[in-house]
Order: structure tokens, then sequence, then C-alpha cells
């Protein structure tokens, strides 16, 4: 339920649409109900909108712009700010980034990169995090995470590397059905030609020389190919720019890469843990 302690806590764009979609609807001669009829919503989606208490999902702000937008393009517009407004402040900086990169290389030792997580698996992981959230911040949260997918299809395609640690394949986050979607859904990833997967076995320490006891690490090229190194770790972001530092990172997630499976290897040990090998 939408509260109205949530105006407080409203980015910028988010309190500038609210306002817009007043205004827009005031214009139109509009009541809440029945711009909420047009779009599919009820009259006190419109309200919370207006009044800040629940940020427009992006649906909603598709939906803005083809009833009463007049064609100026300001709710299209409002998508992409809106959603940076809900993301982690300390990701904000690095979601910008990662959606014009040209290449994105990750390596998650604990849990699957936002970018390759289903619904129910994001969901489960953030209702799960502490201290708890509440439910409009887990959607929120949610809907960000499900956004970056968008990188996939981009044109120009983006070339994309995850090194996933074994035991991310067999930690259970929510129910087993929602694992075994999680798994199938990595299994999709993993056959298209702009991604490549790999995994890092659980006993590379026995050999005494293992790159990825330090941490998840992301690594990407911009489109003026500038190398910028992102950290995350307790709820505290770094985006990292100084070539010394981008260029260590650059060569421990080299070495991270080179000692995990092959691709077709980490292909096959996917399939056997999802159950879809022969």
């Amino acid at each position: 339920m939408a509260k109205a302690a949530n105006k407080e806590s409203a980015g910028g764009a988010t309190r500038l649409v609210s306002h817009l979609a007043k205004v827009f609807r005031e214009r139109e001669r509009l009541t809440q109900k029945e711009l909420g009829a047009m779009l599919g919503y009820s009259a006190a989606a419109i309200s919370a909108l207006e009044t800040g208490a629940q940020p427009a999902s992006d649906e909603m702000l598709v939906k803005l712009e083809a009833v009463i937008g007049d064609g100026l393009g300001v709710f299209e517009v409002a998508r992409e700010l809106v959603l940076l407004d809900k993301y982690p402040s300390q990701f904000k900086d690095y979601a910008q980034e990662e959606q014009k990169a040209l290449t994105v290389s990750s390596y998650q030792p604990l849990v699957f990169d936002g970018m390759f997580q289903t619904e129910a698996y994001a969901n489960a992981l953030i209702n799960g995090s502490y201290p708890p959230v509440s439910d409009r911040r887990v959607a929120e949260l949610v809907e960000g995470r499900m956004a970056r997918k968008k990188l996939f299809d981009r044109d120009p395609v983006a070339l994309i590397e995850l090194v996933v640690d074994e035991g991310v394949l067999m930690r259970r986050i929510g129910s087993q059905e929602v694992m075994h979607e999680q798994l199938r859904c990595l299994l999709s990833y993993a056959q298209r030609r702009n991604v490549t997967l790999q995994v890092l076995l659980q006993n590379r320490g026995e050999r005494t020389d293992h790159a990825g006891l330090y941490g998840p690490l992301k690594l990407i090229e911009t489109p003026a190919h500038q190398r910028l190194v992102y950290l995350e770790v307790q709820d505290e972001g770094m985006l990292i720019s100084d070539p010394a530092k981008v260029s260590m990172y650059s060569q421990r997630y080299a070495k991270i890469r080179a000692q995990a499976l092959g691709a077709d290897e980490s292909l096959g040990l996917i399939e056997r843990l999802a159950g879809e090998s022969e």
C-alpha cells in the first residue's frame, strides 16, 4: 500500500513526474477517476502518483505518454530518469554507465549478477535482505533490476561476460522452483552470441591460487573506450576510473576467468544441475 512517507524518499525525477502528471491531467480536464479508467488504473493509484506516495511504474509512464503526453515526449524521457530513482544510491552511477557500455564483465561469488536474475529470484533475494525493506521498495528494486536486461538486446550489441562461483548455482534463494527457473534462464542467456558464461569451481582453492577470493567485481568499457570498475560490498559501492587501479582489477578478473571452466564445460555443469542434460 502506498504511504505518505514515501514522498520524503522520492527522487527528483519521481517528484517532477508526479507534478507533471497532475498538470497534464488538469489541462485535459480529467478527474483522477477518468484518467485512471483511461490508463487501466484506479483513481487511488492516480492520486498516489500525483502526491508522490507511489512512484510511477514504467508501464504507467508509457500509458501516460500515450494518453495525456500530447506528443511532447515528456513521460517517455522520464522513464529512464524515474528508473534511476529506483536504484540504490550507491548503484546509480554504475547503472547509467552499464546501459551504454560496449562490454560488461562480471564475477559473482555469492549470488547471480542482477542482469541474469529472474524476477522470482530477485524478489526472493531482496525480500530476504536485512534490514528488511517495505513491499513497495522490494517492488521498485525488482523493477529496476529487470529493466537492466534491456542491455542483452540493445543495438549496438553489448558483449556480456559472467563468471559465477559454483556455489551460487547450488545456493538456494527462494523455493526449489525458483532456483530451477533461475538455472534454466541462465542456460537461455548462455545461448546468446553476445554472452559468455563461465563457472569457477568451488574446489579451485585446492590448487593454492584462487583469484576470486577478494569478492565480486564488475568491469565495463564505455562508448569512449574508457574502462571502469565497480565494486560493491555491504551496500557500499565504488565506481573506479583510475587507470592504475582499473588495470590491476582487470588483471585480477582475467585470472579469475582463466581459472574458471570453459564456456562449454560450464554450460554442461549448469545443464546437469538444472536437470536439462540427457
